[in-house]
């Protein structure tokens, strides 16, 4: 793991996002942070799903126009990446220890530290999303608000359960194995751009299956038993403080989690936004829909989306929203807080 005196810096001019990664050691393992924007700015740490990291779990998002001008003009942000998911990780050894997610989100503290920030905004996808929020969670006064992407919160369902350990398996003595890619695939993925028979994969579906085989499939196993060991958070969500914004895929495996992670949460301080034709990677698959409502969001912490870097003509100008592009079917969203308050 080699020794734990600072981090190193790595130059990364051909990275897709712009940024600069620093391998962060810590007491659980090196962690590999990349950081885009300007330090000066408050921080946003970003945590990616399983097998996944920031270039593909973020990508989408930070490609489109006005979320990019909305984060960046706002936040220095902070891609963590699970340990042994950065590109070109080496495998981690055979006896460093399993951690758990109280580890992963316990390491988050540290790298917090090293990069001297104080309270953060997070946004985490998934796996990364239980993390977060476990996070926020056990250290409520280093969280500004929690952005989170069809998060889990519960214990694994049996059928969950089931699926993670045949994956893990397959991981552990296969490798990334094609039932693994599919598995994996599935989770991210509405069945509209995983095609079919009659009709061929999208672009970053293909681009996804091309990223899945440069992983390392213990590491990724490491990530996936962490998560196939979560406890239940749903108790303690209610005793969350910071504002909290939720995006799920209407296509997502995990719709009926979302849902009642909403429900659990202090009515005042959490939202939840469903994706119309996505699955659960609505960051990569429909990012524009994620625009007004995080514009919003961010509007109660007092951030903004320079106008400036809006086209006179854009729909997104904030001097051109109009009632009618804020319906539901024109922002290709099902807003639902209605529907959460009536559970409670």
């Amino acid at each position: 793991m080699g020794d734990s005196s600072g981090s190193v810096s790595i130059d990364m001019e051909a990275m897709s996002l712009g940024g600069q990664e620093h391998l962060v050691e810590t007491t659980y393992g090196p962690v590999c942070v990349a950081v885009c924007g300007d330090p000066d700015k408050p921080a946003l740490i970003t945590y990616p799903d399983v097998a996944l990291n920031y270039m593909f779990s973020f990508q989408g998002l930070l490609f489109c126009p006005e979320a990019s001008s909305l984060l960046l003009h706002n936040f220095c942000i902070y891609h963590i990446s699970p340990i042994g998911h950065e590109l070109g990780a080496p495998v981690i050894g055979v006896n460093a220890p399993l951690l758990s997610a109280d580890d992963l989100a316990d390491q988050i503290v540290e790298i917090l530290n090293y990069f001297g920030l104080g309270a953060v905004m997070c946004m985490g996808v998934t796996a990364g999303a239980y993390i977060l929020t476990l996070f926020a969670m056990k250290y409520r006064q280093r969280v500004l608000g929690l952005i989170l992407v069809s998060p889990l919160c519960q214990a694994p369902s049996w059928s969950e359960w089931l699926c993670n350990k045949v994956m893990s398996n397959l991981l552990y003595y296969y490798g990334m194995c094609g039932v693994v890619k599919e598995l994996l695939l599935k989770r991210y993925f509405s069945k509209e751009v995983r095609g079919s028979a009659q009709v061929p994969e999208s672009d970053i579906v293909q681009e996804c299956r091309r990223l899945l085989c440069e992983r390392q499939s213990t590491n990724v196993w490491r990530f996936l038993e962490a998560i196939n060991g979560r406890v239940d958070l749903s108790e303690g969500l209610r005793k969350l403080q910071c504002r909290t914004l939720i995006f799920i895929g209407e296509n997502s495996a995990y719709h009926s989690e979302a849902v009642h992670m909403t429900t659990k949460l202090d009515r005042r301080y959490g939202a939840l936004v469903e994706v119309q034709g996505s699955g659960s990677l609505v960051t990569e698959e429909q990012p524009q829909a994620m625009v007004i409502p995080m514009e919003y969001f961010l509007m109660g912490y007092g951030l903004y989306r320079p106008t400036q870097s809006v086209s006179p003509r854009s729909p997104l100008s904030p001097t051109r929203i109009s009632p009618e592009l804020l319906s539901p079917e024109n922002m290709g969203l099902k807003l639902k807080p209605i529907k959460t308050r009536l559970a409670l």
